[in-house]
């Protein structure tokens, strides 16, 4: 005899007569909205809130919030070139305390022949009419208002006798990595100082000063986000994003289950990237080396990176990003980019690398940080970031399902004779549950091998606390295609064709 258990309806109602309650249990399906945050710095006269989490919709927002020219509005723009339809959240910062960094462009002579300065500015040509006759000072001024113009320039720049003082528009250690270049596309595109004037460049250097970031990952308190993208790589900043992300009491512990993984950048040579990754451990951060010679600053190399991989990982967690392009990202001049031995070394010590064969820049391997184990042996079980990505999709999978089908059953061990229509469970319903969930993982081509998963399986009632369940859920996730090996063993004839 049916014993149907409603949640609403009561068994006394006496009032007639036709009633109805709906119950969507058996209907969810829905994943979780895979959103991206973007953490970086506002201009100092900025009048946004500094420390607030907001939604960004267009790259005017961003503008409107963190000022113009700012790193964060320049990150939201790279990441909107790579990722046109995700859903971006922007936390802006803000220094109090800090040195705004500083470079020079300096010209000296007098032009005897008309032509054009090209300077670059954080990889942005700002080009300057010559005329026969003009003085350095007149080309200074001519190119101090040219860089002034160019909308959203993270520098201001002044000129005086001859030269062109360029100023970050926000604090701290940061602004050090904005490049400035003299005629970066050569001689064979069109580019060279008018005979009679010479440009010095004097590095970008003096910016002093770093966010703490503890205070400003609180901001985000239990918000969701999937892709985490921000340009912060000292000690200090990483080691409160590791903790942040942690796995015993940050958004990957059992009480948060937020999950997450976080991107950033870096610039160097091969060595110093190298002691970079070796000296962290972290899964939940990838960090991608690029060469000293791209021109984009490392806030727009980790957005156009991140972008990238929060494109592809959300199209399908478990298929590898190689190859994915970072649009608006030029690629180092040719005989500058890392050698294949440097990025093996790289990929060997924790520092995700792109490639540029052709010229423009692609993900090649989105690594994590992990590399040992607690006893400090190698352990490549993090490796790939798809690989948290993967186990992040299959526990919300797990958690939407059991949550919405089983959210207020009654709990009874197995044999028990229960009506049918029941909110009952039994060890063995949520056995075959997780079972057919796998399926429906192994059909999506999330995970593998079905039959070994049934047999590892494990369900069953806690020994002391009846009202508890206890699965050992011991998937095989699906892997990539990394390396495809071939031995071409070739011949000059065969010898059955030689006879």
């Amino acid at each position: 005899m049916p014993a149907v258990s409603f949640n609403n309806i009561p068994n006394d109602i006496r009032v007639p007569l036709f009633y109805a309650e709906i119950d969507n249990s058996q209907a969810g399906g829905g994943g979780a909205a895979l959103r991206r945050l973007l953490i970086g710095q506002m201009s100092d006269d900025a009048t946004g809130q500094p420390g607030v989490l907001f939604l960004a919709t267009r790259e005017s927002d961003a503008v409107a919030i963190a000022g113009e020219g700012s790193m964060l509005a320049a990150m939201y723009s790279k990441f909107r070139l790579g990722d046109p339809a995700g859903e971006v959240w922007c936390l802006p910062i803000k220094l109090a305390a800090g040195t705004a960094a500083s470079g020079k462009f300096a010209v000296t002579g007098t032009a005897t022949e008309a032509g054009l300065l090209s300077a670059y500015v954080a990889g942005r040509r700002v080009r300057v009419t010559v005329a026969v006759g003009m003085t350095a000072a007149q080309a200074a001024t001519a190119l101090a208002a040219a860089i002034n113009a160019v909308a959203n320039m993270p520098v201001d720049a002044v000129a005086a006798a001859g030269e062109v003082t360029l100023t970050c528009k926000w604090k701290g250690a940061a602004g050090n990595d904005i490049q400035l270049e003299m005629n970066r596309a050569g001689l064979v595109n069109g580019e060279r100082t008018p005979a009679g004037l010479a440009v010095t460049v004097t590095a970008v250097a003096g910016g002093a000063g770093s966010p703490d970031m503890a205070d400003v990952l609180a901001a985000v308190g239990d918000e969701e986000f999937e892709f985490v993208c921000h340009p912060y790589t000292d000690t200090a900043s990483l080691d409160d994003y590791a903790a942040w992300m942690s796995d015993i009491s940050g958004r990957w512990a059992w009480s948060s289950q937020l999950y997450g993984h976080c991107y950033s950048a870096l610039r160097g040579a091969v060595g110093a990237l190298v002691a970079a990754g070796q000296a962290r451990n972290d899964p939940h951060m990838t960090i991608v080396g690029f060469e000293a010679g791209v021109a984009a600053p490392v806030w727009e190399f980790a957005a156009a990176f991140a972008a990238r991989q929060a494109v592809f990982i959300s199209a399908d967690v478990a298929r590898p990003t190689q190859t994915g392009q970072l649009l608006g990202i030029d690629a180092a001049p040719a005989g500058q980019r890392f050698t294949l031995t440097e990025r093996q070394s790289l990929l060997s010590n924790g520092i995700a690398t792109t490639m540029a064969p052709d010229g423009v820049v692609r993900i090649e391997r989105a690594v994590t940080t992990y590399q040992r184990n607690a006893y400090g042996q190698r352990d490549d079980s993090y490796l790939d970031s798809e690989t948290l990505h993967t186990t992040a999709h299959v526990v919300r999978f797990l958690r939407q399902r059991i949550t919405s089908k089983y959210g207020r059953h009654k709990l009874a061990n197995d044999g028990t004779r229960f009506g049918a229509g029941q909110a009952i469970v039994t060890p063995s319903v949520i056995r075959a549950e997780l079972i057919a969930a796998y399926a429906a993982l192994e059909y999506q081509g999330i995970v593998e091998n079905a039959e070994l998963f049934a047999q590892y399986l494990v369900v069953g009632r806690n020994a002391t606390n009846p009202n508890r369940v206890d699965v050992l859920f011991p998937p095989d996730y699906v892997n990539q295609l990394r390396i495809f090996a071939l031995l071409n063993q070739f011949r000059l004839q065969y010898p059955e064709q030689a006879a």
